[in-house]
């Protein structure tokens, strides 16, 4: 790490690029970036550091910067090509997080799914024991002085997390994603069990997902999950509308009692993997029992507003998996409710990919919504349509237009769970307007 350079951002909004340059930043290095002129989440963040934040421009390039190029763009963006031109250094965002990782007790946190949540939750926890950086996959990043760990969030996507060479891995599962990448779920495999192999002393790993036990390794796999061929188990689960509580053993060694204030079976295996990962670096069991009671959630992860008799729900599903996850969290936390879905199909390739997986998941709510398909930078357009999803979907699937939100109006104290990686927030905003001027108008 150099003093002498300003660290440049390419893309800096991006959710991980935004928690790098906050990492940096909190480090006392020099840090800019640019990126669309557009509002995201996590652009708050980087306001509230100082961060300068320029619209994307060659001109901002010139001598004197290093600079980071977001994944998102390719060498032919005009900003990181005027960079390679006056041969400044530029890595590619995986890249540079290998080389920040380096010199602590680094734990990286893999799967399709789960990932930004478990990242999160032992970021919060090991903070709160000693000092902890992180990068969360919600654009939030720190850089703590004479940090003993690094918490970071592993992405599959392009095989980018084998830039990484963590301590300690957690693999929450692998499932098939990315099909605009990835080509079946043995593809996706091989590279988790490559990752394993720059493991450098133990994975702590699902024990239902039957590819995570066909991993092979020269570092202990240790295996955490409800069954008796788990190593690390959740015995006694109970489900309030409060949160979750269970016993944890390591094999037949009582651990303790455990609460955590979060909702749905993941979060439980979610937490079950952070004490899994602090009983191996002897912190103290109390300490990790009083830092789960505290913890808040991350950004776009079951993040609730209360509107006049409503409850909105805003969640970065988008996938299968991860929507099954969020309506068994709504269910258990609102039991006597109904639960209304608005979901916006994330890519063209990953809806004809699982089209009846979104369909059987979504019919997991009362009434689905759906939204067009977000097209990405990756793909603009493509042989499928949001009412070919509808289609598949048993409770319907009414497509929602951004200037009609209107139909949503017809539910009283319900919960509304609008989910989606894309610009899904934006229909959510729509409704929250709506719904916020009707009931002053009724009052």
């Amino acid at each position: 790490m150099d003093n002498t350079t300003t660290y440049y951002f390419v893309g800096i909004k991006g959710s991980g690029m935004s928690s790098l340059a906050l990492i940096l930043h909190d480090k006392g290095y020099q840090v800019a970036g640019s990126d669309i002129t557009q509002y995201t989440f996590t652009q708050r963040g980087l306001e509230q550091a100082k961060i300068p934040v320029y619209p994307f421009d060659e001109a901002n390039i010139h001598e004197g910067l290093t600079v980071i190029a977001g994944n998102s763009f390719t060498d032919d963006h005009p900003e990181i090509k005027k960079a390679r031109d006056l041969n400044l250094p530029v890595y590619r965002y995986h890249e540079f997080l290998g080389k920040v990782i380096e010199g602590y007790t680094s734990i990286g946190v893999a799967g399709a799914h789960g990932k930004t949540s478990t990242t999160g939750l032992l970021s919060h926890v090991l903070s709160g024991i000693a000092p902890t950086s992180y990068l969360i996959g919600d654009g939030t990043g720190k850089g703590t002085p004479n940090a003993r760990f690094f918490v970071y969030e592993a992405d599959e996507y392009r095989r980018h997390f084998l830039a990484t060479k963590p301590d300690y891995a957690i693999m929450t599962n692998i499932d098939f994603d990315h099909p605009d990448y990835y080509k079946d779920i043995d593809d996706v495999f091989s590279v988790f069990q490559s990752f394993a192999n720059q493991v450098n002393k133990g994975i702590f790993a699902w024990g239902d997902d039957e590819n995570l036990r066909r991993l092979k390794t020269d570092v202990p796999v240790y295996y955490y999950g409800t069954s008796d061929e788990d190593d690390f188990q959740a015995r006694n689960i109970k489900r309030t509308t409060k949160g979750s509580q269970f016993d944890v053993y390591y094999h037949d060694e009582f651990l303790g009692n455990y609460h955590v204030p979060l909702f749905g079976e993941h979060n439980v295996l979610n937490s079950l993997a952070v004490i899994a990962v602090a009983y191996f670096e002897e912190v103290d069991l109390d300490e990790i029992k009083k830092e789960l009671l505290s913890f808040k959630g991350v950004k776009r992860r079951f993040a609730e507003r209360q509107i006049a008799d409503m409850t909105v729900i805003d969640d970065y599903a988008h996938h299968p998996s991860e929507i099954r996850a969020t309506l068994d969290a709504a269910r258990q936390k609102y039991p006597d409710r109904e639960v209304i879905a608005v979901f916006q199909p994330h890519t063209f390739t990953r809806v004809i990919a699982l089209m009846d997986d979104f369909a059987k998941a979504l019919n997991n709510a009362d009434h689905v919504y759906l939204t067009d398909i977000f097209s990405s930078a990756r793909e603009s357009n493509g042989s499928v349509s949001s009412e070919d999803l509808a289609k598949k979907i048993a409770k319907g699937g009414q497509i929602l237009k951004l200037d009609n939100m209107s139909p949503l109006l017809d539910y009283h104290n319900a919960v509304v769970v609008f989910m989606g990686a894309g610009d899904v927030q934006k229909y959510e905003r729509a409704y929250e307007e709506l719904l916020t001027h009707l009931s002053l108008k009724d009052n």
